[in-house]
């Protein structure tokens, strides 16, 4: 779950749907900033699939205690995420073994870094996932993997930039996650700078310095604004689950 806190309520955004998001841009990509063209379907699968492991765990979203608020994406049980990580790749591979070695390379990198038991074994059976899918695809490279694996890189920011914002922001009270840019991949030379700047000219556009998209894009973004109130009074899940689906439209336009 993707959680934005306001001082009364908590916007709520479910991880499979922030992915979709991610796929709608890369759908919308200009062909001079690909390369390969007989992945790009993979690739599409991978950017827009790669979070569907969540699907089910956001249906009905876990409180965490010691925060007072809803468990995110980034909090979440590190044994629990690496069972809903794995899930999600297999569910991937059971269509396309590219998307799925995309996707895998994707949650290796989140969990490489951590000490804990799940982590390692997630780690150990990812590889060894990776060495048997690289051996059953044909005209495998590193090079163009790399650059089709900034892609989604740079296509899940870019989701995630609209969602942890608040519609209109100004930079200071964006996301630290993105107040000095959006990183892209070195594997990415189509792009003439190592970030990508992105700023909310109003509640509903988004601007880019860097444009890789075809014309100017629009986006429904799907979210819940769930009362604390209501939390307080007969918890998270049932609250979620009778509070209203919200859609906000969002353009990102070129800028200069």
């Amino acid at each position: 779950m993707i959680v934005r806190e306001r001082m009364n309520e908590f916007v709520m955004i479910e991880q499979d749907h922030h992915a979709g998001i991610s796929g709608e841009i890369f759908s919308c990509w200009k062909d001079g900033f690909f390369k390969g063209e007989k992945w790009r379907e993979s690739v599409l699968h991978a950017v827009t699939k790669h979070d569907c492991g969540w699907r089910m765990v956001d249906r009905q979203p876990f409180w965490n205690d010691q925060k007072q608020a809803p468990y995110t994406f980034m909090d979440f049980p590190s044994p629990a995420k690496t069972l809903i990580y794995n899930s999600g790749i297999d569910e991937v591979e059971r269509r396309d073994r590219y998307a799925a070695l995309l996707c895998s390379e994707h949650y290796v990198r989140f969990k490489q870094e951590e000490e804990s038991p799940e982590a390692k074994q997630f780690v150990q059976f990812e590889k060894a996932r990776q060495q048997r899918l690289i051996k059953s695809i044909s005209d495998f490279g590193r090079s163009l993997f790399a650059f089709h694996y900034g892609l989604l890189q740079l296509c899940d920011n870019l989701s995630l930039y609209l969602c942890l914002n608040e519609p209109g922001a100004k930079k200071e009270e964006e996301s630290p996650f993105f107040q000095n840019g959006i990183p892209l991949s070195g594997a990415l030379d189509v792009f003439s700078k190592k970030k990508m700047h992105a700023r909310w000219i109003d509640r509903h556009t988004i601007g880019l310095d860097e444009f890789p998209l075809k014309q100017p894009v629009t986006v429904n973004l799907k979210q819940k604004t769930v009362s604390k109130e209501l939390i307080s009074k007969q918890g998270l899940i049932p609250s979620y689950l009778e509070t209203p689906e919200e859609t906000v439209e969002i353009h990102l336009v070129p800028y200069i």
